[in-house]
Order: C-alpha cells, then sequence, then structure tokens
C-alpha cells in the first residue's frame, strides 16, 4: 500500500489544471444562475446596440417634423428602461451567484480537508487554511459571474464596430486602426497583474499562519514577555504586502490610464471622420449622432480590462483554494469484518517514510486480540507512527496491516471507525455541548446495528447513558457534573486543565470502544492515581478487545500483557515487562536523569522528607517489577532481538492494577 502523493509535490501545471477544474466546477454548480447572468448581460449589451440606431432615427425624424417619430420616442425610453432593469437584474444576479459558488468551493475545500489523510491536511498551516477558505474561496467564487459578464461585455463593442460598417466603413476602419495598441495595453496588464495578485494572496496567508500561531501560544508570550518582538514577527510581512499590492494597483492603475487616453483618442477620430462624411453629404446628422454612440460602445471593450482583472484575481484565488481540494482522500473498501473475530492485530513488512528518512522499517508484528500491549522506544523511535499506521490515520509506504485478516484498506469506512478506536495526548473535543462531543455526531455502533455491548455496569443503549458510562471509566464524570451545565456545556466554555482534557478524550474512546483501541501516550498528563483508576476500568469495564498504548511510564508498560521495544524505526525486541526489564538498555528507557555530584541516592532508593507523604509502593509480582533489578553484569532475558511475533499470554492487567 502506498501513500497517496503529497498535495505539495504537485507542479505548476498541475495546479493549473486543478484550479481550472475547480472553476469549471463552480459554475457547473451554479449554471442556471451563470446562463441567466450572461442572458440578461447579452439583453443588456442588444438594447444598447439598439438604443443609438433608434435615437440617430428619432433625431432624423424630429428635424424633418414628422408625424412618425412619436412611436420611435416611445422606442427610445422602451430601450433605455430595459437597459435599466436589465443591469440591476445582472447584480442580483451576479451577488447570489457568487455566494452561492463561495459556498460550493467552501464545502468542496472543507470536505476533501476532513477527508484527507490527517499527515497531508497538517502540513497547511491553520491561518494558511483561513485565508484559503475565506477570502481566497470568495475571490475565486465571482470567476463564473465575471466569465458570463465578460462575454456578454464584449457584444456590445463587436456589434458596435458592425454597426459602424453599416453606417459608413471608413468610421469603423478609423475605429479598428487603433484596437491594435488597445489590444496591447490589455495583454501588458493580464500578465503583470497575475504574478502580483499571487504574490499578495500568499503574503497575505503568511500573516494570517503568524497570527494564528501567535494567538495558539499567546500564554507563553505573555509570560515570557515577548509582547512586542511577535507583534513584529507577526506584521513582518507587511512591507512586502504593501509593495505587492502596489504593483498591483500600479499595474491596473497604468492600464486604466492607457486605455482612458487611447479610447477618448478613438472616439474623436471616429467623430472627425464622421464630420466629414457628413460635410460631404454621404451621412445624415442622425447617423453621425448613432457613429458617435457606436464608437463610445466600441471603445467599452477597454472596460474589460477590469472584468478580466476580477479574473485573473479569482483564478489566482482558485490556484490557492485548489491546494485543498486536491488533497487525496483516504480511501475505503467494502469487505466486512469476521463477526466473531476478537481484534487480532497483524504488521506485514511495514515501512513509513518522511523526506526520504525511514520512520518505521520493515515492521513485522503479530497481536493476538484482547491483549494489551505497549509500545516503548526513545523519542523518534517511531512509537506514534505504529499507533497511526495501527489505526488507519497514515498508510505505510510499504507492507499491510490486517485486523483479524482483513486489510484495513478494505474495510468500509464506518465499520472501521466503530471497530478501532483512537485516544490521543491531546484530544480536541467538537460539537455544540460535552456529550455531543464524547459521543459524536453519528449513533453509536449498537445503535446502527441493534446490538449492545456493554461499557459498565447497567449500561444501556440509550446514548446520553452510554456518554455517562464512559465518563465514569475514565475518571471524567465528577468534574463533568461540577460543571455549570454538566453535560450540557459547551466545550469551549469548560474551564479544563490538561489531565481532565484527556479523560475526556479517553471517555469519548470508551463509548465508542471496539476491537482495537489505540492510545497514544493518552495517559500522560494523567496523575498516578487516576492512571492506575482508568487502567482498571480500562481492564474491566470497557469493551474487551485488542490495546496498542503507547506508553512512556514504567507502570503503564508493566501493567500491559506484552512489551513492544522500538529503536529506530524497527522491533527491537518483544515480550513481557518483566523478562525485558533485566536488559540494560531496557531500564534505561525509564530511568531519570543521572545525578549530579551532590546527588548520592537514586529514584528508587532516596528516602522521603520528612512529612512528605509516601504511596505504597507495590510488590513485585509477574507484571510488576520492583526497583531496577539485575545489573549489567546479570543474564540477559530470554528474547529474541527484532522478534516478529507478540504469543498470547495470560491476562495480568487486572492483577497488576489490583496491586
Amino acid at each position: 500500500m502506498k501513500t497517496p502523493p503529497a498535495a505539495g509535490r504537485r507542479t505548476s501545471a498541475d495546479r493549473d489544471a486543478t484550479a481550472a477544474g475547480l472553476l469549471l466546477g463552480a459554475a457547473r454548480h451554479s449554471a442556471g444562475r451563470t446562463t441567466a447572468v450572461f442572458l440578461c448581460s447579452a439583453a443588456s449589451a442588444g438594447a444598447s446596440l439598439a438604443l443609438p440606431a433608434v435615437l440617430g432615427r428619432t433625431l432624423d425624424l424630429l428635424l424633418r417634423r414628422s408625424p412618425g417619430a412619436d412611436p420611435w420616442l416611445l422606442a427610445c425610453a422602451a430601450l433605455v428602461v430595459a437597459e435599466v432593469l436589465l443591469d440591476a437584474l445582472v447584480a442580483m444576479l451576479g451577488g447570489t451567484t457568487g455566494a452561492r459558488s463561495t459556498a460550493w468551493l467552501r464545502t468542496r475545500g472543507v470536505n476533501r480537508l476532513l477527508a484527507a489523510w490527517p499527515g497531508h491536511a497538517a502540513r497547511f498551516p491553520a491561518g494558511d487554511v483561513t485565508v484559503r477558505l475565506t477570502a481566497n474561496a470568495t475571490e475565486a467564487g465571482t470567476a463564473p459571474v465575471a466569465a458570463a459578464t465578460l462575454g456578454a461585455s464584449l457584444l456590445a463593442p463587436v456589434g458596435a464596430v458592425a454597426a459602424l460598417f453599416l453606417i459608413d466603413p471608413w468610421t469603423a476602419l478609423t475605429f479598428l486602426a487603433g484596437l491594435p495598441l488597445l489590444m496591447l495595453v490589455l495583454r501588458a496588464f493580464a500578465r503583470g497583474s497575475s504574478d502580483s495578485v499571487a504574490s499578495y494572496q500568499r503574503v497575505q496567508a503568511d500573516i494570517a499562519t503568524r497570527l494564528v500561531e501567535t494567538l495558539a501560544g499567546a500564554r507563553t508570550i505573555a509570560a515570557a514577555g515577548t509582547e512586542e518582538r511577535d507583534r513584529d514577527r507577526v506584521l513582518a510581512p507587511l512591507p512586502e504586502l504593501a509593495a505587492q499590492g502596489t504593483r498591483m494597483w500600479r499595474i491596473h492603475g497604468a492600464a486604466v490610464a492607457r486605455s482612458g487616453v487611447l479610447l477618448p483618442l478613438l472616439t474623436t477620430a471616429v467623430l472627425a471622420v464622421g464630420g466629414l462624411r457628413l460635410a460631404s453629404g454621404d451621412m445624415s446628422v442622425g447617423e453621425l449622432l448613432a457613429a458617435a454612440r457606436y464608437a463610445a460602445l466600441a471603445a467599452g471593450v477597454g472596460t474589460a480590462a477590469g472584468l478580466l482583472g476580477s479574473l485573473i484575481r479569482s483564478r489566482a484565488a482558485a490556484r490557492r483554494t485548489a491546494g485543498l481540494t486536491a488533497l487525496p482522500s483516504m480511501t475505503y473498501g467494502t469487505r466486512s469484518l469476521p463477526p466473531q473475530g476478537g481484534g487480532r492485530l497483524e504488521l506485514r513488512g511495514v515501512a513509513v517514510r518522511h523526506e526520504g528518512r525511514a520512520v518505521l522499517d520493515g515492521v513485522d508484528l503479530t497481536v493476538d486480540g484482547g491483549m494489551s500491549v505497549a509500545v516503548v522506544g526513545r523519542s523518534g523511535a517511531g512509537k506514534s507512527t505504529l499507533a497511526a499506521v495501527a489505526g488507519r490515520l497514515t498508510e505505510p509506504d510499504e507492507g499491510t496491516v490486517l485486523l483479524d485478516g482483513v486489510p484495513l484498506g478494505d474495510i468500509p469506512h464506518d465499520e472501521l471507525r466503530d471497530e478501532v478506536g483512537h485516544a490521543f495526548e491531546r484530544p480536541v473535543l467538537f460539537g455544540a455541548t460535552l456529550a455531543e462531543a464524547l459521543a459524536g455526531r453519528a449513533p453509536l455502533p449498537e445503535e446502527r446495528t441493534g446490538r449492545t455491548r456493554p461499557l459498565g455496569a447497567g449500561a444501556g443503549r440509550d446514548t446520553g447513558e452510554r456518554v455517562r458510562a464512559a465518563a465514569r471509566a475514565a475518571s471524567a464524570d465528577a468534574f463533568v457534573r461540577l460543571l455549570p451545565h454538566g453535560y450540557a456545556t459547551a466545550p469551549h466554555a469548560a474551564p479544563l486543565s490538561g489531565g481532565e482534557l484527556q479523560r475526556l478524550g479517553l471517555a469519548r474512546a470508551f463509548a465508542r470502544a471496539g476491537r482495537l483501541l489505540v492510545l497514544d501516550d493518552a495517559t500522560s498528563s494523567l496523575d498516578t492515581v487516576t492512571e492506575h483508576q482508568v487502567e482498571r476500568a480500562l481492564a474491566g469495564e470497557v469493551r474487551h478487545g485488542t490495546r496498542l498504548i503507547v506508553a512512556h511510564r514504567l507502570s503503564s508498560a508493566a501493567r500491559c500483557d506484552r512489551v513492544v521495544w522500538l529503536e529506530e524505526g524497527r522491533v527491537r525486541a518483544t515480550g513481557t515487562h518483566e523478562e525485558l526489564w533485566r536488559t540494560p538498555e531496557y531500564r534505561a528507557l525509564f530511568a531519570p536523569p543521572e545525578p549530579g555530584p551532590s546527588e548520592t541516592a537514586s529514584w528508587e532508593t532516596a528516602p522521603p522528607e520528612p512529612g512528605a507523604h509516601q504511596p505504597a509502593r507495590p510488590e513485585p509480582g509477574p507484571s510488576q517489577p520492583g526497583p531496577p533489578g539485575p545489573g549489567p553484569s546479570e543474564t540477559a532475558p530470554a528474547v529474541t532481538p527484532y522478534a516478529r511475533s507478540v504469543p498470547p499470554a495470560p491476562a495480568v492487567v487486572t492483577e497488576a492494577a489490583d496491586r
């Protein structure tokens, strides 16, 4: 199973193609409204084209005092009213269509972001994602309307030139003589604007990212007294933002100024030729008036610079928004797990690489169903990556992961997430209330299947009771009930400590416990007593299944049935904690820092201070060894280095916990 390529490795051509596809998708989503905008704009252009001819005819009739001038006057009034109403309708439809397209882009971006592999989505900083889904999506959402309006706006200049040919070919040729210069102006504007707009949007995202990072670390900044330094860090890109903004508007201003000089010159030239043709008797006064109006309409091609600029900004914004929609989605299969499976976990030749470095390398591991396994190792050994692979939060570059004999990638989404639960070191709670955050928005597994699954004594099928039972198992129910609104408290309004937040994360995992429960350093902020209570509940109250526990504490490893010792991305050894404890290198994983010159007693022999509370130390047992055991000179355990299998062992979690 190969990890899908990251979006960041895409080429510029790929990003352009994805952005174009995204804009086309937005146009298709609002196809009806976009078509209405185009038709109304085209009708308005038609009215503006008809008006000069009708005005010219009306003027000639009035000058001749013809009694047939009245209907033509009414036609002029009708065309003016129609043009005003159509323009108002275009403005209204344009606003609603842009909002609809923007909503579609944001929804698509959020959906893809949440459906992507967590590691890929995390490559986008929070501030950058915010800008992409707000300002950039809004800018990109105007593209369908801008394109429709631009297409319709070209009808009037083209029709005006054709009308000039019908009135007098010399006037049309005069206008066309200056058209190449106008095209050069528009081309230079398009090329210069594209780069400046992209740079401006990039710097905007950089500032937003720095601001979000600063707000997240506000407590650290206040404690360190570095407010001014961090303020300067957040605002450091402002000069570049100003430079790019100035450059962008300078290009726009130059294009407007050049077209503003060129177009009146073209209109004046047409009028001069028309005047000469009038003097020679080849044109009437009404035809001269119509030619002047058509020259002004033909000069309207210069106003396309504004719409063209909007399209350029939309395209640049779509490139950034498309960075989210191009994230590879997690894929799932249709193969169900065996009904009576116990949660047997197998990793076969699993390798994970990051930026060319092997995070996991050739890991072969088998964990029999119902066992609790601790994963230990030094920082950077690959423990969290192993946990993520086991729960399919990341895909290995090589190898296969199976649950009860079924590859994780073949299991349907709902079934996989029902049967594989996670608790993390820094859980995040989502929902309007704590009860909703712990239960999740989807129905609990037994509510979908009709099966009840034991969580604790007396736990029924009611979602609220199951959430409370899970909170009790995680030692969270007591402090949740003390909150002003209990389980109805909003997560962001609950004053939670790090340990309390971890207990709620555990409660969420317990409420939906399945065949496999992965705890990635999920008890690191708990005190020893609370951790002991949680481990007892995990052994007796939560649904029986396989436990994979990333452990840093000696007590956590000692209470598990087996220990997997990782070193530099490989399994160095497996065995019981008591067996591995005989190895000096293993003991060193849990050893405190080396004592200084003035410290003569180690952590296990130093006497307590007078009056200090000294918790009772458990007696050594089969799963809880005493103080550091045999020294380096003693015989190493009978554990095979780089062992590949964890055989069944007697369950001693409850026994160890009771001690």
